[in-house]
């Protein structure tokens, strides 16, 4: 498929294309594009490989190839009942990478946005020597780090409202089926800084995939898994070893803020990053040069040489 039907019109006239990969037991719908050295890119709630659209088509220009994975339960990949703790689904993600063949030369770069980065980090300590270099955008760490305090109350209720909802059983899905699109409409407009980043058909697209059966619920899972006493427990495990690989922590100005890649100086050896200023939640969609230009820099470094 044409980049040109994926993305916007003027972006970009690479190829991109569709497939799907068995993975630890489960199928999962991925868009791949460009050649050069690996990037794989996994995205957040309520998203899918989708809200890294402009960021890839950037990536692919600047010589990489870049692919960007639905996870179990989102987007168009497989919607199992089960299996949305972190240990599970990184060990997803490393089948899938092993499976496509992209740690063939050696390790590969991972950048992951909200819930892509929880399973980002989680990849990263449990398969370290899948991961040359990690970044990490605008989440919080489940169990390892605090949301910031430096919010109006109001304001910070508005940016964290979900992480107790999509924690309860059953009511997202009473709540938001057959809603789907009224629901992310509001969601977007009031996370993002520049809400017109995200118009009518992206989120005509998000509300297609949200709609799916199963999709709500799998949503929900990532959130009750990652704050059970289990996963918490998992990811304290997790930060009893520092992640050796070099970490880009990218937060928000109205979003994380600098809480992020504070948390990640006490989680990894080497640590870089800071805050995108003028940028809600949303940043790969709200500020994608900026997004796509630190990733360049940080994932340049020495790559030049793999295939």
């Amino acid at each position: 498929m044409k980049a040109s039907a994926l993305f916007h019109p003027t972006a970009s006239s690479a190829d991109f294309r569709h497939g799907t990969a068995a993975a630890n037991g489960v199928r999962l719908h991925y868009v791949e594009g460009g050649a050069g050295a690996p990037v794989l890119l996994l995205p957040g709630w309520p998203q899918s490989w989708y809200a890294w659209r402009h960021v890839m088509v950037r990536l692919a220009e600047a010589g990489r190839r870049v692919i960007a994975v639905d996870p179990r339960g989102m987007g168009d990949s497989e919607r199992p009942a089960t299996g949305y703790d972190l240990t599970t689904v990184a060990a997803d993600i490393h089948a899938f990478a092993a499976g496509l063949g992209l740690l063939d030369a050696g390790p590969i770069d991972v950048a992951g946005h909200d819930v892509g980065a929880w399973i980002g980090y989680a990849y990263a300590a449990d398969w370290p020597g899948d991961i040359r270099r990690l970044a990490m955008m605008d989440a919080l760490v489940p169990g390892l780090s605090s949301p910031r305090s430096d919010l109006p109350p109001e304001e910070a209720n508005l940016r964290a409202w979900h992480f107790a909802f999509n924690r309860l059983d059953d009511l997202p899905e009473m709540l938001i089926t057959g809603r789907e699109r009224a629901f992310l409409t509001w969601l977007f407009r009031a996370k993002a800084v520049k809400p017109w980043a995200i118009g009518p058909g992206d989120i005509a697209e998000y509300a297609r995939q949200l709609a799916a059966p199963g999709a709500i619920r799998a949503a929900t899972r990532y959130y009750q898994e990652a704050f059970s006493t289990e996963g918490v427990a998992a990811n304290r495990a997790r930060s009893l070893r520092l992640l050796p690989m070099p970490v880009l922590a990218l937060g928000a100005e109205r979003g994380v803020g600098p809480g992020l890649v504070e948390a990640m100086r006490q989680l990894a050896v080497n640590v870089e990053g800071g805050v995108i200023a003028d940028c809600g939640h949303y940043m790969p969609e709200e500020s994608p040069d900026e997004v796509s230009a630190a990733l360049i820099r940080f994932f340049d470094h020495a790559a030049k040489q793999k295939p």
